[in-house]
């Protein structure tokens, strides 16, 4: 089983991905913004190496303007040794990659026109999986579209349409239920009818169910009478519903005990599950480490390294029980440690306890820090303390402190990435 996260990492440094606004792409500006999504994208690819998260949704906008004549370069041999190397480590890892177009990729509009730039951003997307130069198994996953007053219809042109596509990308796509249109017997019948796997989404079940029922394991063993060997394992879609919001709001992070009982139930373990959550890669190690047969200490000694500053700046109180329970190196308490951590993110962080996290930093710096950078600390400090400053202010420069002295240690606390 693997588990993954989608687009954007968290706590990462230079892992951003870029855009550029119409009026101002010039081959220049287009060229060098994809230069800086590619190093992106690779930083982000050797996080999920070093922490052996093996399935990752790589965001559209990696080239801007990718499908659109705006961007008429030939980015593909422009940027082929970046591709390469990153497809490299990509197979190295044995990491499975996919992407999952936007709404306005509809293949099954009225509109010819609509559906013509359909087929462009589609095989646009097939083109950069064919130049990261991984197989089959790595999917691009897409949503059947709209209604237009008649289902039936919509279904039957989003099978012409299919057929129009290239072979490349007929031999990727994956098609999903969705949360208002489309339940997932009737994209499970799409998918028979077209011969390509279909993606169960179980937040999408709940907002939007067959008219006949069934429970997540009953559509999720349906589903994967779609999935042929080449396709690799199967895989799912999983988020949980944010309290109060609109039907479909993903979550913060994910609740633990819950996601368990949900993985308790899958009868094949071998399934891949994509996480759909804000805090993207943090729910990923989170379910990862709680999923585990290889139960060490050592990951949430790890984890606690990451989170320890985010958690006294939060919740000092915590901050002590989670030291507690990590003293018994024989035990292994992942859902009481997520839950700790939970716990706190729950909480306002109070100027007491953003003063003593900032000092605690701090401490990495005062015995070699230049005087001028000890006066800009307590400046910033002092302008916190009286309402003039921010918190933020005072943390951007212990994040530059942190740059400039090469704290491996603090770039990766999400201290500076978490409020």
């Amino acid at each position: 089983m693997s588990i993954g996260y989608a687009c954007l990492n968290i706590g990462t440094p230079n892992t951003n991905i870029r855009s550029v606004m119409q009026r101002n792409a010039t081959p220049e500006k287009l060229t060098e913004v994809t230069e800086h999504n590619l190093a992106a994208l690779e930083r982000m690819i050797d996080y999920n190496r070093k922490n052996d998260i093996k399935l990752f949704r790589i965001s559209s906008d990696l080239i801007p303007f990718g499908s659109s004549p705006v961007n008429a370069l030939p980015w593909w041999d422009i940027h082929a040794e970046a591709f390469q190397h990153i497809g490299a480590k990509i197979q190295k890892s044995s990491m499975r990659v996919s992407f999952h177009p936007g709404q306005y990729t509809v293949l099954n509009s009225p509109d010819e026109n609509v559906v013509a730039r359909a087929i462009l951003d589609l095989a646009y997307h097939a083109k950069m999986l064919e130049y990261l130069g991984v197989d089959n198994q790595h999917k691009i996953v897409l949503h059947v579209g709209g209604i237009y007053g008649d289902k039936k219809e919509a279904l039957e042109r989003f099978e012409l349409n299919f057929r129009r596509l290239p072979e490349a990308v007929r031999n990727r796509l994956i098609i999903e239920n969705d949360d208002r249109l489309y339940n997932i017997e009737e994209v499970l019948e799409l998918a028979h009818r077209l011969q390509i796997p279909a993606v169960y989404d179980n937040l999408h079940h709940a907002i939007n169910p067959t008219p006949s029922g069934g429970t997540d394991p009953y559509w999720i063993a349906e589903v994967k009478k779609t999935w042929k060997a080449a396709d690799g394992n199967q895989k799912i879609h999983y988020s949980q519903q944010a309290p109060g919001k609109r039907p479909g709001a993903h979550t913060d992070t994910i609740d633990l005990e819950t996601f368990l009982t949900f993985h308790e139930q899958l009868e094949d373990k071998q399934i891949d599950i994509m996480l759909e959550v804000k805090d993207k890669n943090l729910s990923a190690i989170k379910c990862q480490n709680a999923t585990t047969e290889n139960k060490r200490m050592v990951l949430l000694e790890k984890e606690w390294g990451r989170y320890k500053y985010a958690i006294l700046e939060k919740l000092p109180a915590v901050y002590q029980a989670i030291r507690t329970l990590l003293k018994d190196k024989e035990a292994y308490p992942v859902q009481e440690f997520y839950r700790l951590i939970d716990t706190a993110f729950a909480e306002e962080i109070h100027p007491g306890q953003a003063e003593n996290a900032a000092a605690h930093v701090w401490g990495y710096f005062k015995k070699h820090a230049a005087e001028a950078e000890r006066r800009q600390y307590e400046k910033n400090l002092a302008n916190f303390r009286n309402g003039s400053g921010t918190r933020a202010t005072l943390k951007r420069h212990l994040f530059r402190l942190a740059q400039k002295y090469e704290s491996e240690y603090l770039l990766q606390s999400l201290y500076f990435y978490l409020d």
